[in-house]
């Protein structure tokens, strides 16, 4: 059967996590490659996906493949797990792409993505085997990209909210728009998990975070991430998750300046429950980036699930950040749900410092004694941090980790300060001529040549380093292994020493 678009979601964990790769990164489903697929068939189109980064294949197999592949066009979807992937996925990509390329495959290569959507021009100009990029989420797009002859340069040029190259000069159409809220259950129409490779059972080769199964590997898989929004209505200048909803051709996008949040009906989303829990997954990500911020959605979502039975069954996690959860009644619902953990995004111990991040808008809350009363609903807490904020010192990153450490959740994380693309903070290192990393993979935070922002007074291999040994200090401190062992057992807590074992290389501390 010829397909009209193979959607693509590429691999590189090995240069992205280093040694997590083999055991401890999830893999995750492909979110927006599932929801451009259902999108696009459901107006008709033939589709498929190849999940390179799933079947852990390597790039001369995946070619090997594409040869056999019968489609009118190669998507390559580049986004990813975190705010970063975006960007350090285009590593995988491109290697790809290129090799597909080489191997005289003349089906056209179109790129979508944050990193796309936030340096169309840049990826056209530099990266040769990138035919099309379709900037934001790109659905309308590339709907009527299908609908035209993709050889015909002229008819190229009609459709809105691409980038080609016209005459050999890398050019972006007018803008197209992103879904509007009162189509979204209409033109994005849900997930085509039926797509996905397995190897016994559906979902089989994803896999949860390690903390999120309890850190038992066993109960990783089946796993899925779903979207029940799209969006985020604040303005934090490290955060480029609104990129996708630009609706302008600015060669450098900022996404604090398209923060908005669209939303599926919890009538549509509980569908989408409904179809993995018969397809044995029990173990789910909610990947909002604010899943508690509008009770208008979430209340009726959490409750649906809680009536049909569904909350016994499921282990689940969902974003929020610290100054949004606020009722002791939603966390009581949450918690019947099946919503087991809530990932917070603390930043930093430092009030001044997070106000400044989050454009002034993160509310001073007694961060203890929201944590009691997410711990008193029996919900566990993955507590984020970011290290080498702006105004950050040794001092405050410190400070930073004794709050941590007082918290003493029963997940932690943090990463060295990313001028990712998109973000405000990429344009600010651009006009303060920071140095950037070199490569797609530099942005991921896990691997060999990252390289994070500096602030006034300190440098990138500062920041790396005390975050490094943060990390280390976190995950070996006696309170938070006996709070593991508590709850989970002595099993999980050498589980836990073994992750420890785990040492990352970094190019800039001198460990390559």
């Amino acid at each position: 059967m010829k397909l009209d678009v193979l959607f693509i979601n590429p691999g590189n964990s090995s240069a992205i996590y280093q040694d997590l790769a083999k055991d401890y990164s999830a893999i995750e489903t492909p979110t927006w490659a599932l929801l451009l697929a259902q999108s696009v068939r459901s107006v008709g189109y033939k589709v498929g996906i190849f999940d390179v980064n799933a079947e852990r294949i390597s790039t001369k197999d995946a070619v090997e493949k594409l040869k056999k592949a019968d489609a009118r066009l190669f998507c390559f979807v580049v986004y990813g797990q975190n705010p970063n992937s975006g960007t350090v996925n285009m590593s995988g990509a491109v290697k790809l792409a290129e090799a597909i390329k080489e191997a005289g495959i003349v089906t056209p290569i179109c790129f979508v993505g944050s990193h796309v959507s936030a340096l169309p021009l840049e990826v056209l100009n530099t990266e040769p085997m990138v035919d099309i990029v379709l900037v934001n989420e790109g659905v309308y797009a590339l709907r009527n990209l299908l609908a035209i002859d993709l050889g015909d340069e002229n008819e190229i040029k009609k459709i809105r909210g691409i980038g080609h190259r016209f005459n050999g000069q890398a050019q972006l159409t007018p803008p197209e728009m992103v879904v509007p809220q009162v189509r979204m259950d209409e033109d994005l129409p849900g997930y085509a998990w039926d797509l996905l490779p397995y190897d016994k059972t559906p979902l089989d080769l994803y896999r949860s975070h390690f903390w999120h199964a309890g850190y038992d590997h066993k109960k990783r898989t089946p796993f899925a991430a779903i979207y029940t929004s799209l969006g985020c209505t604040f303005k934090c200048e490290f955060c480029m998750i609104n990129i996708l909803n630009r609706e302008d051709n600015d060669p450098i996008g900022d996404a604090a300046n398209y923060a908005k949040m669209r939303f599926w009906s919890p009538e549509f989303i509980i569908k989408e429950f409904e179809t993995l829990i018969d397809m044995g997954v029990r173990t789910l990500r909610i990947s909002d980036e604010m899943f508690l911020l509008n009770k208008k959605y979430f209340v009726p979502l959490c409750e649906m699930i809680r009536d049909r039975g569904y909350g016994e069954k499921l282990n689940m996690w969902v974003y929020s950040r610290i100054d949004t959860v606020r009722k002791p009644e939603h966390l009581i619902l949450l918690k019947k749900a099946g919503i087991n953990w809530l990932a917070l995004g603390i930043e930093s111990g430092e009030k001044k410092i997070r106000l400044q991040a989050s454009k002034g808008k993160f509310e001073d809350v007694d961060i203890g004694d929201v944590i009691k009363q997410i711990h008193d609903a029996d919900i566990e807490v993955i507590a984020n941090y970011l290290f080498g904020l702006p105004g950050d010192t040794m001092h405050t990153m410190q400070k930073t980790l004794d709050l941590s450490l007082e918290l003493n959740t029963m997940a932690w994380n943090a990463y060295g300060v990313m001028p990712l693309p998109g973000s405000a903070l990429y344009k600010q290192a651009l006009e303060k001529g920071y140095d950037l990393p070199k490569t797609y993979e530099g942005y991921s935070f896990f691997s060999e040549n990252t390289v994070p922002l500096p602030t006034e007074s300190l440098t990138p291999a500062e920041i790396l380093k005390f975050r490094d040994n943060a990390f280390h200090a976190y995950h070996t401190n006696e309170n938070f292994l006996a709070r593991v062992r508590g709850k989970y057992g002595d099993a999980q807590v050498n589980n836990l020493k073994e992750l420890t074992k785990v040492k990352l290389k970094r190019n800039i501390l001198g460990e390559n």
